[in-house]
């Protein structure tokens, strides 16, 4: 993997750069839909590529595991030939959903027991083993094993937790060393910033990071509940001292104005189920606010559902029209709904990339916040 900064943004932090793995080259800063079961839901593979374009998708350690199993995925040739998805994939380690069954897993210096949500069987995650499933789901880039913890969380925990989450660090850095690429392409770890929101946890975690010299670096337990000034808090001390010359991912963040400040502050890669999720439930963002198509008031308004074309399907399908299909429960209703969501985001990143290039970004940004920042 290679990643090389063409340009960094005067008036900010905000970086434009290129990404280039076996699978194929990520523009920075981008997007990634979340597919967590090797597909982003309700969307075929071919409207994907075609309608929303992403550059990378993100895949769930922790869900693929379980369903279909490693077993499914290694006879299918990974996750690439399982997917029909010729395109770069990232994993998460499964740390987050494990921080998400807190009643129902216990953490150890050695690593994770949880039960399943499907069935309750029991299972343990090591940072060894993430590293031998992630080898053979076949992701190009993949996670460290790592706690997140809760918010709010004590000094205390955090503390001890961002330790163990470095001790575990060494551990998949030192298995993985150990270990090959199952299918003829590279991948490569990222190890994970932790420290909760004390900014003097995420220094030394962001220092102790850095100096392990990983290709590219991940900053996660942030978008977990806290205050949005105190998530850019983080960061911002984060990317200081991350290296200016690798990649880094802000886990799980975030909403359209998260994600434009989060890149001003030097972020260059985001995934987030919001855009999915949310849009199977009406909501849709947009460059002028926030839309809830359910509402009578988008009855017969025939115009785009964006009027800046952020979307394939503001030039084919009208607001009165997927209002239409959500009154009706029509499945399309919220596949149409998901495909707009998720190409109003890479549509927005890849703007935010073309204003970095240009050297506005910072005042195109601040007009965008505005105007985002809208209910219609």
């Amino acid at each position: 993997m290679k990643f090389s900064l063409e340009k960094t943004d005067l008036g900010s932090k905000a970086r434009a750069g290129v990404l280039t793995t076996d699978h194929g080259v990520i523009e920075t800063p981008i997007f990634m839909p979340v597919g967590t079961a090797a597909t982003v839901k309700g969307v075929h593979q071919q409207d994907l590529a075609q309608d929303v374009n992403p550059d990378i998708i993100l895949a769930n350690t922790y869900h693929l595991y379980l369903r279909p199993t490693t077993s499914i995925l290694e006879q299918a040739g990974g996750i690439h030939s399982f997917m029909n998805w010729d395109r770069p994939v990232l994993t998460d380690s499964g740390g987050y959903q494990v921080y998400s069954l807190s009643d129902n897993r216990k953490i150890t210096e050695k690593g994770v027991t949880f039960k399943s949500h499907i069935d309750g069987s029991k299972h343990v995650f090591t940072p060894e083993y993430a590293i031998d499933i992630q080898r053979t789901i076949g992701a190009d880039i993949i996670m460290a094993f790592d706690e997140c913890t809760p918010y709010p969380c004590p000094y205390d925990y955090a503390k001890t937790s961002m330790h163990l989450t470095h001790r575990w660090l060494i551990r998949c850095q030192e298995h993985f060393a150990k270990t090959n690429s199952k299918y003829g392409y590279q991948q490569s770890l990222f190890p994970i910033v932790q420290g909760s929101v004390y900014n003097d946890l995420r220094e030394q975690s962001a220092e102790f990071i850095a100096n392990t010299n990983a290709p590219g670096n991940a900053i996660g337990g942030l978008s977990v509940g806290e205050p949005a000034d105190e998530m850019y808090a983080m960061t911002d001390a984060v990317c200081a001292i991350l290296p200016k010359e690798k990649p880094r991912y802000l886990m799980g963040v975030g909403t359209p104005i998260n994600i434009l400040e989060n890149i001003a502050l030097g972020v260059d890669m985001f995934d987030c189920v919001m855009p999915s999720r949310n849009a199977r439930n009406g909501m849709l963002f947009t460059s002028e606010g926030t839309i809830n198509i359910k509402n009578k008031k988008w009855e017969n308004d025939f115009s785009p559902i964006d009027s800046n074309g952020a979307s394939f399907v503001d030039t084919t399908y009208s607001k009165a029209y997927l209002r239409h299909l959500f009154a009706a429960n029509e499945l399309l209703g919220k596949q149409l709904a998901t495909l707009h969501n998720l190409s109003f985001y890479l549509w927005l990143v890849r703007e935010a990339r073309k204003h970095i290039l240009a050297g506005d970004f910072a005042s195109w940004k601040n007009k965008m916040v505005r105007q985002m920042d809208k209910r219609l």
